[in-house]
């Protein structure tokens, strides 16, 4: 797949990193020299100097022949009009950009981006993708990491393992034993530094950080299971007033009318504005690492800070000064990827990691086959994978216990006819079901396969 890239930044080098290891011919557009130059030398694509909204610069790129052109720029309008000159002068077939104003994506604009207008296919936005995957999170407290899949029915959680976790030194298939009713199916481990998808006679210990994929009706009863059954917060402190944290508190507002929700932000002029906008939301002025403006918050009475600035030393600190002063709970945004591998060690009980989330949106329309949804784990190390079952599927129709996976994929729940369905070795996907799949990055390629229409499709 020939892929342009117009932006060499966090996100952009991140999804051409996971690209080009996946062998597509990819190529990369950005104005600063310096950051062309660490992509050309760390990766396998060729970099461009230029404003990829330039007819020449996307020639140079390669436009003429590309599948796809990928606009996540810092400028939304640069992004907008590349996907303007990829469509109308090159004929890019399937153009993505990122949008930050809100401004542009109000419900009563939506036709700006139509094909005879500005033809965008996928129009991405940080501040909401982000904003709802930390609403996701603080809806279940117990989970480091969570992902809907599904239509919401099946929901992928990340789960750490303390030492007051119940089923530590269980062997898996003894959980199958002793909840043989339950709902859901662990697919992967992280254990100092490594993914992995476990046996049936592996076991869990302490440290873990375990992927379960579950029926929405029995996450909490996981959690449980796995020592965590904390109650959903009712009183909740935000730092950082930006677009983001503005997001989750008019969410927060209009979702649960019986959450108290308090802002810091360190910016006079921005508290005044999202005091004006919000209505039940308490703005406080002043800096989250400050701990009488957290003591005024009434940081001491709350189930959770959720740090959302735009930067990551202070949104671990503070952070962890909250739960020194009583917090029950804290959630950061990390941009940082080194960080999350420290993050609990730091004192982080979960975070959100924009860059991955951006990262798995765009992955969604890049993989080949009947793909519906992907997330990106740990840095790209697996993939869960949502994707929908043809008939010349080499799934469809045998026991799952005779499908012979190679190691490193395990399936995780079925959907079909608007109900989940979690996996036995005598469960049979049939054609048109929805499969969710976790697969570690050396497998991505092999899952696709499973999904590709056949030639005897036809």
């Amino acid at each position: 797949m020939r892929i342009v890239i117009c932006g060499a930044g966090q996100v952009g080098f991140g999804i051409a990193e996971k690209l080009a290891a996946e062998e597509n011919d990819v190529s990369v557009i950005d104005t600063s020299p310096r950051l062309v130059g660490i992509i050309r030398d760390t990766l396998d694509v060729r970099g461009v100097v230029g404003y990829g909204s330039h007819p020449d610069v996307l020639s140079q790129a390669g436009a003429e022949d590309a599948d796809m052109l990928i606009a996540v720029t810092q400028a939304d309008e640069v992004n907008m009009v590349a996907c303007q000159v990829a469509h109308t002068l090159f004929s890019v077939p399937t153009k993505i950009a990122r949008v930050r104003a809100q401004s542009y994506l109000q419900p009563h604009y939506q036709d700006l981006f139509a094909r005879d207008h500005l033809p965008i296919d996928v129009i991405i936005s940080p501040e909401i993708e982000v904003g709802e995957t930390v609403l996701r999170r603080m809806s279940l407290p117990g989970a480091v990491e969570t992902v809907r899949f599904a239509d919401g029915d099946v929901i992928v959680v990340g789960i750490l393992c303390n030492e007051d976790c119940p089923v530590i030194d269980t062997p898996l298939r003894q959980l199958t034993e002793l909840f043989p009713d339950l709902g859901a199916v662990v697919t992967g481990i992280f254990r100092n530094g490594r993914l992995f998808v476990p046996q049936s006679d592996d076991t869990v210990m302490v440290g873990d950080l375990v992927y379960v994929v579950a029926r929405l009706d029995q996450v909490r009863r996981t959690l449980g299971i796995f020592g965590h059954d904390e109650p959903e917060a009712r009183r909740v402190v935000i730092a950082g007033g930006g677009h983001i944290g503005a997001y989750v508190a008019r969410e927060l507002e209009r979702r649960k009318p019986n959450v108290k929700v308090k802002i810091i932000e360190q910016s006079r002029q921005r508290a005044v504005e999202i005091a004006d906008e919000l209505r039940r939301t308490v703005i406080l002025h002043g800096s989250a690492l400050d701990q009488e403006i957290l003591r005024e918050a009434d940081i001491e009475d709350s189930d959770v800070l959720v740090a959302l600035t735009n930067d990551d030393q202070a949104n671990i600190i503070a952070g962890v000064m909250a739960k020194t002063l009583g917090c029950k709970r804290n959630l950061s945004l990390i941009n940082n990827a080194s960080y999350p591998a420290f993050a609990h060690a730091l004192g982080i009980d979960a975070y959100v990691n924009p860059r991955a989330v951006t990262i798995s949106r765009v992955l969604r329309h890049v993989r080949r086959g009947r793909i519906r949804s992907v997330h990106s784990l740990q840095n790209g190390a697996a993939e869960v994978i949502e994707a929908e079952a043809l008939e010349t599927s080499s799934l469809v129709g045998r026991p799952i216990r005779d499908l012979d996976l190679p190691d490193g994929i395990r399936i995780g729940a079925i959907y079909r006819r608007k109900g989940a369905i979690t996996p036995r070795g005598d469960t049979q996907i049939m054609a048109h079901d929805r499969v969710v799949i976790f697969a570690l990055a050396e497998r991505v390629r092999q899952v696709e396969q499973m999904f590709r229409v056949s030639l005897e499709f036809f």
